[in-house]
């Protein structure tokens, strides 16, 4: 199987966050700013911890089922509160409400290019 773009691996991404009805999804595209640890950081949001995990566990199993990609780190399954996904050139984070608003990672990246996802 051919190596999956970027492109690609946020698309599935954002389908594995979908599968398990994660909200407020936001992709940000960090390709032009040179300072920039990633090309795209994905955000998005479950109510519960139970929701968190199960949305990232589902992203970890889509990805890789669908590119044989697994994640190079995954942290925060513990309490779930906020969960960090590395795919190299993508961060994923899935955090419940409260640890989102304070931590307001897309004001922090406000400079690369915002692409929100309607809740379904």
């Amino acid at each position: 199987m051919k190596e999956p773009s970027t492109k690609q691996l946020v698309d599935a991404i954002i389908e594995g966050i979908r599968n398990k009805k994660g909200q407020r999804i936001i992709a940000i595209d960090l390709r032009k700013i040179q300072e920039a640890p990633v090309e795209y950081m994905i955000v998005a949001e479950g109510g519960s911890s139970t929701q968190v995990a199960a949305i990232a566990n589902e992203v970890d199993d889509y990805v890789r089922c669908t590119w044989h990609v697994h994640p190079l780190c995954m942290d925060g399954l513990d309490n779930a509160e906020w969960v960090a996904m590395d795919y190299g050139t993508i961060f994923v984070h899935i955090m419940q409400r409260a640890p989102r608003a304070y931590y307001d990672i897309e004001n922090l990246w406000e400079d690369g290019k915002q692409t929100e996802y309607a809740d379904e």
